[in-house]
């Protein structure tokens, strides 16, 4: 693949840019601020922009029925009113330690909301865990002993399903995933501790079965096959990109968030674009 031209959708500092989200009915781009508590939308063909605060970190969200979002916020996860900005409660983690907190999430082809957690404590023995909350509020534990849960994505068929760590041993991992259940087996890993290409961090599937991720260490978003090996990389012009997500109309437009440089003056921070070849995989909605 050819680098494309890559251009600045928003130019502006966020401390944490992550879960990018497109909203096809809306033609919105959405994504999140994590520690500023903030839900943040474009309006790509006008370019108006809005924003919601949460009052608290927001580590991730997705689509839900009835114009609303699902959120992962520090142990719950939420439904909010985009209109009236009500909330109703989904369901509530109990975290093994302090300071942890929900992080990346998505909605999955079940329907149900992913996300898991991070433990920053460096201690040794990581406990972050993968959860699966279910539209009834059923929550199931997937994995356990994740230092940063990340990576999430599921293939085009929804039959396999990307979980990584960010940090620590930085791996990648899929399952064997049944979209009509939510349950997953034969897990396995595709890469381990492989700082080649910089650190996995948010992820996106295309149709043609790739495996998209930021590589917040080296400044470019990575394709990889279905199976883990490497196949190239977008350089982008942030410092450091935290996740892509497919859009536009076409789904061939790849938007890409960022966490902020740390340095002065414009040029490091925003949102990213670039136009792919093959189209992402669409955006599931909380069946709730």
């Amino acid at each position: 693949m050819a680098q494309p031209q890559v251009d600045f959708v928003v130019s502006g500092r966020f401390a944490v840019g992550e879960s990018p989200v497109w909203d096809a009915e809306n033609g919105q781009l959405l994504w999140c601020d994590i520690p500023e508590g903030a839900i943040h939308t474009l309006h790509v063909a006008s370019g108006r922009r809005s924003h919601w605060s949460l009052r608290e970190p927001v580590g991730s969200f997705g689509l839900a029925q009835g114009n609303r979002l699902v959120i992962a916020l520090h142990d719950e996860v939420v439904l909010f009113d985009r209109k009236s900005g009500d909330r109703q409660l989904v369901a509530r983690v109990r975290h093994a330690k302090q300071g942890m907190r929900l992080n990346d999430g998505k909605v999955g082809p079940d329907g149900a909301f992913w996300a898991g957690s991070m433990d920053a404590s460096g201690d040794g023995a990581p406990a972050g865990v993968l959860y699966r909350f279910a539209p009834d509020g059923d929550v199931r534990v997937i994995s356990q002993g994740v230092t940063i849960s990340n990576g999430l994505a599921w293939s085009a068929e929804g039959t396999r399903l990307y979980h990584s760590d960010s940090r620590g041993d930085y791996w990648l991992d899929t399952w064997d995933f049944d979209p009509s259940s939510g349950n997953v087996t034969n897990r396995r890993r595709l890469s381990d501790h492989d700082d080649s290409h910089g650190r996995f961090d948010g992820g996106a599937c295309d149709m043609a079965g790739n495996y998209w991720s930021a590589g917040p260490s080296a400044g470019q978003v990575n394709r990889f096959s279905a199976d883990g090996k490497w196949l190239d990389a977008v350089k982008v012009p942030l410092a450091h990109p935290t996740m892509p997500c497919f859009g536009g109309p076409d789904l061939r437009t790849v938007f890409v968030t960022s966490l902020e440089s740390g340095t002065a003056g414009p040029g490091r921070d925003g949102i990213v674009s670039f136009r792919v070849e093959v189209p992402g995989v669409p955006v599931a909605k909380f069946a709730r």
